[in-house]
């Protein structure tokens, strides 16, 4: 990754720093480190206000650059930064959300004067607003999400289940370069690549705040269940577009035959809802507005009961996208962010009708100066397989 690029990255999580008076960060988890380092080491970023970051690696051991020092533990840190001149900082922030009680305190051991405080709401801040490369990224992992999804009617057999439709939807992202892995923030929430829903499983409640949840299995409580996909149902694909670490997020439905009138009515709702929401979306629109407008929506078509579920309906419509599935801003009630060019997010209205399963759509999007641009471009009606 280009040096500029990181610097920027950088620069954006120092200005939120500068805001709290933090004089460094000591940056430990993946994401964070993959989002300020270009890559994922064992090891740790030491980002000073005013001074280049300094790189501590533990492994991989072939490393190398002016600022990259190969250490065994992370106490060896506190020596290197006084070899370099750099004051001890007075004010320290760890990502307390994010890291283990013992790395946590460990870390905070290293710097006895200083307070500690939390980082990670600032990183996370810092990486809702996405740079020209990463937008980049986002478009390049739409083009082979999409591809893949092309394909997807090729891939179905009669007498699948579930489970066995999935297997041939994962060959083809991966086939597309999918890298499989499947980012959320947060320790409560985990699944293999995505979901494929069908039939009543849909709204099967899951322990995890999924827009739709399905059974799963007891250790891994959501997603497809070994339901046959049957005449009558839909099916729908909700797989993560992870082609180059940037989650992309995109759904799409299939029917075994022909569905209900009622599946086709509300599959245009959500599509109606979509619509409307993306016409509304500009710089300065808040959160909460675009999901009171999909209820009210949704509420004088006569869906509002199983609008996004049925027994355990999610909150939400829409989250920001990124590194991790589920960034910033979300779209819910109560949430009084303001959309800001640069943000990338997913809208997914969806409904589930007993009987038949899930309708619905979702696409990925990212906030320009006069509207949106969508990331995500395939055929959006209910396919028959």
């Amino acid at each position: 990754m280009v040096q500029n690029e990181l610097i920027a990255r950088r620069d954006k999580i120092r200005w939120l720093m500068n805001q709290q008076n933090i004089d460094a960060a000591l940056i430990a988890c993946n994401i964070n480190l993959l989002y300020t380092y270009g890559q994922i080491i064992s090891g740790y970023l030491y980002l000073p206000l005013h001074a280049p970051a300094r790189i501590f690696v533990k492994r991989p051991n072939n490393i190398k650059g002016e600022f990259v020092f190969n250490i065994r533990k992370p106490e060896q840190i506190i020596d290197i930064i006084q070899e370099q001149g750099l004051p001890l900082p007075q004010k320290l922030m760890l990502e307390a959300d994010e890291l283990s009680y013992t790395e946590y305190t460990r870390l905070a051991k290293m710097f006895p004067e200083a307070e500690i405080v939390n980082g990670t709401p600032i990183i996370r801040q810092a990486r809702t607003i996405k740079t020209a490369m990463e937008i980049e990224m986002f478009r390049r992992s739409g083009i082979a999400h999409a591809k893949a999804y092309n394909n997807i009617p090729s891939v179905y057999r009669a007498g699948m289940t579930d489970r066995e439709f999935s297997i041939e939807i994962e060959r083809l992202m991966r086939l597309e370069g999918n890298l499989g892995v499947f980012r959320v923030f947060g320790q409560s929430m985990e699944i293999f690549m995505g979901s494929v829903l069908t039939g009543d499983n849909a709204a099967a409640p899951s322990p995890f705040d999924f827009a739709l949840g399905g059974e799963g299995d007891p250790t891994l409580p959501v997603g497809l269940n070994g339901t046959p996909l049957k005449e009558g149902c839909s099916v729908m694909v909700d797989m993560g577009g992870n082609f180059n670490g940037y989650m992309g997020d995109m759904s799409r439905v299939f029917s075994i035959g022909k569905l209900t009138d009622e599946a086709y009515t509300a599959h245009q709702v959500c599509l109606d809802i979509q619509n409307e929401l993306i016409g509304m979306v500009k710089p300065g629109t808040v959160c909460e507005d675009l999901y009171n407008k999909a209820i009210d929506m949704v509420t004088k078509a006569g869906f509002a009961d199983r609008f996004m579920g049925i027994e355990q309906q999610a909150r939400f419509i829409g989250h920001g996208i990124g590194l991790e599935i589920n960034e910033m801003p979300v779209i819910a009630p109560r949430m009084k962010q303001e959309l800001e060019v640069g943000m990338v997010f997913a809208l997914e209205p969806k409904i589930v009708i007993p009987g038949v399963g899930p309708v619905g759509v979702e696409n990925s999007w990212v906030v320009t100066a006069d509207g949106v641009e969508k990331l995500t471009n395939c055929e959006e009606s209910i396919i028959e397989l």
